[in-house]
């Protein structure tokens, strides 16, 4: 199931260490969202990338598009608040954020999903998290990156610029504020070169 990865030169270590979030950036979006980001947050992001594309039970979905099923562009898994995320260092990230955004949030991250984006052809289309309370709610989604950096792009629902992030070995962005509601974002394919790359997003209970 591994991709081949071409590893970072700035991360050559397979220790795993979380660095303090106290670094992060706060960019406001309008209409009461806003991202935080924090590059390289997760330090040996290549190993533990290694480890969840050779190691997790990988699932590939049908949907249906219109009068055809097709094929959902990516892998994907999912960790319920009850089951063991598939590495340590994953549920020290999720109690890491827990804690440090709690004051804003008020509840603790208890899920994670989990998206492999095996090369450039690899994607998803404009959406939001609004299943649940994150249609009707503010509420925060935090992603952690690990694998070839790919772009995250966001845009107001109703209309406006495009912002771009490339995220990649061990990035970490959050979305907030009503995020999920007034923004959309996506992962486009790309016709360059792109390596494999895994997305890990920490939200909270009844948000998907």
């Amino acid at each position: 199931m591994a991709a081949h990865l071409q590893g970072s030169l700035f991360d050559q270590t397979d220790e795993l260490r979380l660095g303090t979030l106290a670094g992060t950036r706060r960019t406001p979006l309008g209409h009461g969202a806003w991202i935080d980001e924090l590059p390289g947050w997760l330090r040996g992001a290549d190993a533990l990338f290694e480890q969840l594309a050779a190691e997790v039970p990988w699932r590939a979905e049908r949907r249906q598009m219109y009068d055809h099923v097709v094929d959902v562009p990516r892998l994907l898994a999912f960790y319920g608040e009850t089951e063991s995320l598939p590495h340590p260092v994953l549920a020290r990230a999720r109690d890491a954020l827990g804690a440090h955004y709690a004051a804003e949030l008020g509840e603790p991250f208890t899920t994670a999903g989990l998206c492999y984006y095996r090369d450039g052809r690899d994607s998803v289309a404009w959406h939001g998290d609004r299943i649940g309370r994150g249609q009707r709610e503010d509420t925060m989604v935090a992603i952690l990156s690990v694998g070839a950096p790919r772009d995250l792009l966001l845009r107001p629902v109703r209309g406006g610029g495009t912002v771009r992030r490339s995220l990649g070995h061990g990035d970490l962005i959050v979305m907030g504020g009503s995020c999920q509601r007034t923004w959309e974002h996506a992962v486009p394919k790309s016709a360059r070169a792109a390596g494999p790359r895994i997305s890990v997003q920490f939200r909270p209970r009844g948000v998907r």
